[in-house]
């Protein structure tokens, strides 16, 4: 029987972004099944004292997470397929980083018809029509993880991390000895955290 995984993103998220890369990547040599799930840097950072330019970037994101949420719900099976278009326009394309509300409305547009769904799910983006839900998901991850964490979250077996936080993209083997590595931590009850300084950002592309 295929293990189970169960990946939380937000699909402005570089980080998230990789990780998702690399999971995909475990598909192919792992005998795994993987559920992605939307979250929310803008629930997340909801209230928080950050940065003003970080804010505005945290206003953008609302419309992605939100299309994500809809999906979730009325689509289930293509959230892979519309998360792996967002993240190749955002990540692999340079489309990624915008600021204020609705400021990737044209990339949610070209992702859903990649993704081969409703144009109309677009129109969420902008309002609070599944906000509910968006929250729903997004409190999923944290009952997980705790509320000291961003994006992604990874359940393996009964146990999820925020993270694995990578910045190149593991291939073949490697791919899978990292994600074996990862389930043996997850199976020790007491481990929580491994951490060191991050030295650079996600070195990513269009990947599929």
């Amino acid at each position: 029987m295929a293990e189970a995984v169960k990946f939380w993103f937000d699909c402005t998220c570089p980080f998230a972004w990789a990780t998702s890369r690399w999971i995909k990547e475990v598909e192919k040599v792992r005998d795994i099944h993987v559920e992605f799930e939307p979250m929310s840097l803008s629930v997340l950072n909801e209230g928080r004292d950050l940065d003003p330019e970080y804010l505005e970037m945290m206003k953008a994101a609302w419309g992605p997470a939100r299309v994500a949420a809809k999906i979730a719900v009325e689509a289930p099976e293509k959230v892979d397929a519309y998360y792996t278009a967002m993240g190749n326009a955002l990540h692999g394309h340079g489309k990624g980083g915008k600021k204020g509300y609705g400021a990737y409305d044209e990339v949610i547009s070209e992702a859903l018809a990649e993704a081969g769904l409703p144009a109309e799910f677009a129109a969420v983006a902008n309002t609070e029509a599944v906000d509910d839900k968006l929250r729903e998901f997004h409190n999923h991850a944290i009952s997980e993880v705790g509320d000291e964490v961003g994006t992604p979250v990874v359940k393996l077996g009964d146990t999820a991390f925020f993270g694995p936080v990578i910045t190149r993209i593991p291939t073949g083997e490697e791919a899978g000895e990292l994600f074996d590595a990862a389930v043996r931590l997850a199976q020790y009850p007491y481990f929580f955290e491994i951490k060191r300084t991050r030295t650079e950002m996600p070195q990513v592309q269009s990947r599929p």
